[in-house]
């Protein structure tokens, strides 16, 4: 758990526990819908607290994976999932997938999950490898990467539709030795 002060506002940080199912689906069906750059748009989340729990529940028993959240005053403000392979030649390397309340965005806690999943990825002992996969126009996040030691791999071309027009997402990754 990271506790940091933003915006006078107390942020904690911690790993995903069953009890946030709930919370977490109300929140990622919400964030959807504020941006563009998620893999899914407003209401298109498709998963119940049932499901979310479970995940939750795998996520957990697994030590190549994770699943973490932001939140202020018990709700959740952002969140963070790796996964890395399921068999023995590629459990040592993942992706993951990140968002953030746009209400929040700017003050650093994208940064601060990205960085918990870092550490978290040094310190188990199983992942040699953190991969992302980002809209190839979505400068921001591509700086925040960079910033914190990824670099670009490949491009795959018209990899999102959204309203029938595509775009291209980047490959990045983070070697961990």
């Amino acid at each position: 758990m990271k506790e940091l002060n933003i915006n006078n506002e107390n942020v904690i940080i911690r790993k995903t526990e069953k009890s946030d199912a709930k919370a977490l689906v109300e929140y990622l069906s919400y964030v959807g819908g504020e941006s563009d750059f998620l893999s899914f748009g407003a209401g298109q989340f498709g998963m119940s607290a049932e499901q979310e729990e479970e995940y939750i529940e795998a996520v957990l028993k697994k030590d190549n994976a994770l699943s973490i959240i932001a939140e202020v005053n018990g709700k959740v403000v952002g969140n963070l999932n790796f996964n890395a392979g399921s068999r023995q030649r590629t459990e040592h390397t993942g992706e993951f997938g990140i968002s953030i309340s746009k209400a929040y965005w700017g003050y650093g806690i994208g940064e601060e999950l990205i960085k918990y999943m870092i550490n978290w990825s040094k310190g188990s002992g199983i992942i040699r490898k953190i991969n992302l996969r980002t809209r190839s126009d979505n400068e921001r996040a591509i700086k925040l990467y960079k910033k914190l030691g990824f670099t670009e791999e490949g491009t795959i071309k018209r990899d999102i539709c959204i309203s029938e027009k595509f775009y291209d997402s980047l490959l990045m990754g983070m070697l961990i030795d």
